[in-house]
């Protein structure tokens, strides 16, 4: 399989068996205590909802949720209003979450390397396709509201 072709969820699977394969080989001083660490539930379902919603929105507006394919609609309202990704966003609160619950360091390090990656292998490419599907309404959006939040 190409990686180009590796959807987003799949980087996510990867990150969450990377996160507790972390937490299990190289176990690291608990820095979240119990029962504190099932806060790390809000930005778990946090995520999972953002996701929803921006789903939501991509079926409404009957544009493609796949990456790889040229967007029929440029989104702006809904979660939209306030972050170009909210997908992508959603995924890193699920990791957030993963990485409370699991309460130590390691896990951690697995989140900034996800948003990195999303940012370079997918964002970017979509940004662009966006930009020459929809040009000064692309602008004008982008120029609104950020990437990330």
């Amino acid at each position: 399989m190409r990686a180009e072709k590796v959807m987003p969820t799949m980087y996510l699977l990867l990150s969450i068996l990377a996160m507790l394969a972390l937490n299990w080989l190289a176990p690291v001083r608990k820095i979240i205590p119990s029962p504190w660490h099932l806060l790390g539930l809000v930005p778990l379902f946090a995520g999972v909802a953002l996701n929803l919603q921006a789903d939501r929105a991509f079926h409404a507006a009957r544009t493609s949720v796949k990456p790889f394919e040229l967007p029929s609609a440029l989104i702006r309202d809904g979660v939209f209003r306030f972050t170009r990704n909210p997908m992508y966003l959603g995924f890193v609160l699920v990791l957030l979450g993963i990485g409370v619950l699991l309460r130590s360091v390691p896990p951690f390090l697995i989140i900034p390397a996800y948003g990195l990656l999303v940012d370079r292998v997918f964002i970017t490419a979509e940004e662009s396709n966006l930009e020459r599907c929809f040009g000064d309404a692309w602008a004008q959006y982008r120029a609104r509201v950020r990437r990330w939040l």
